[in-house]
């Protein structure tokens, strides 16, 4: 089932991020970065060579380079394709059967693909915590902290942010590493987030964080 096209709009940037209730800022040491649901059929819908999509994957591309040089655990998510109505579940009833099981809807986008050494959790619903080890496997490796980019904002991503937050993990929203249905859709996500359960931030703030 093809998506609904998405109208082009202009990446949030600075002037745009709310202010988080709380003053978490990520750590090397303690962070993973979470690649959410990066896959070609979520993408498609967006025209190429314009925003959000330039700067999206742009930036995703900026925070992989940066989490892998630092040592930093990296982790994606992404739907198995050719779900059956079991698996989907109530998915269909909102988004019909979704995306086929081939590499043409359920590959990573090729600029910002996993590496040696990178984690590919399979995606079940909305949070990236469902019927996942995500939880584990930040546990396991002694840190507390989720720094998410990817799609969709105000779906995906942020329901694993609240997830996060509810199992006592910091999470944080890079704002412009983000990507949505449409620009309210975006804006209502950081603003959720920072009020509720996040800290929106920019590439660059998470990016110097790293390099630190």
């Amino acid at each position: 089932m093809a998506m609904t096209p998405i109208a082009p709009y202009r990446m949030p940037g600075l002037g745009d991020l709310p202010t988080a209730a709380v003053d978490w800022r990520p750590a090397p040491e303690r962070a993973v970065v979470l690649v959410h649901d990066m896959q070609r059929y979520f993408l498609r819908p967006f025209p190429a060579g314009q925003s959000p999509l330039t700067e999206l994957v742009g930036n995703v591309a900026k925070l992989l380079a940066a989490a892998r040089t630092a040592g930093v655990p990296v982790v994606y998510t992404a739907q198995p394709g050719g779900m059956s109505r079991k698996d989907r579940g109530l998915l269909h009833d909102f988004w019909g059967p979704g995306m086929d099981a081939g590499e043409a809807d359920r590959g990573i986008a090729d600029e910002v693909a996993p590496e040696h050494g990178d984690t590919v959790l399979t995606k079940w619903r909305y949070s990236a915590f469902f019927r996942s080890d995500l939880e584990e496997r930040l546990r396991r490796s002694g840190r507390d902290q989720l720094v998410v980019c990817g799609v969709y904002a105000h779906m995906g991503c942020l329901m694993t942010a609240c997830d996060a937050f509810s199992r006592d993990i910091q999470p944080f929203l890079v704002a412009d590493a983000l990507a949505d249905l449409s620009l309210d859709d975006h804006l209502m996500a950081l603003r959720y987030a920072a009020d509720r359960c996040a800290v929106p931030l920019t590439a660059a703030d998470v990016l110097a964080g790293l390099e630190a």
